[in-house]
């Protein structure tokens, strides 16, 4: 996956991506620069661009199953009241939607906790959600 640039200050390589319209961003300036004005459908896409996975999942010609078209919030925004975390979870299969209280108990895992502290594990996590197609990322 190459590098995108900032679409907020236009100057550097973009690192992260708003969870809620996926707009690039390089830094925390960028972020509260980007978050001064409400974001909430994602960006389209521009024919020069290449599309990232939640505008195929949202443009995509299949329908999503009505018991996996919902989105579910995520845990963490409801639990940690993290602001930024704002993007819904999308399942790939149908009945893989997890209760609440399953989301509660992932997020308050002290194993799960404890393996997050692993660098190359952080790593992995964030190539895959920034990847343009997370499935190969290795």
């Amino acid at each position: 996956m190459g590098s995108q640039q900032c679409m907020v200050c236009i100057e550097a390589k973009s690192k992260y991506k708003c969870p809620t319209c996926v707009i690039p961003y390089c830094s925390l300036a960028c972020y509260k620069k980007h978050k001064e004005t409400p974001c909430g459908n994602p960006k389209p896409v521009l024919a020069d661009e290449e599309p990232n996975i939640s505008a195929k999942v949202v443009s995509g010609d299949q329908e999503p199953k009505a018991s996996c078209a919902t989105p579910v919030r995520s845990i963490v925004e409801t639990t940690i009241r993290d602001p930024h975390v704002e993007r819904p979870i999308y399942v790939d299969e149908e009945c893989e939607v997890l209760e609440r209280s399953q989301l509660e108990s992932i997020a308050a895992s002290s194993e799960i906790r404890d393996a997050l502290k692993d660098e190359n594990l952080r790593n992995l996590v964030k190539n895959i959600d920034s990847s343009s197609n997370p499935k190969e990322v290795s």
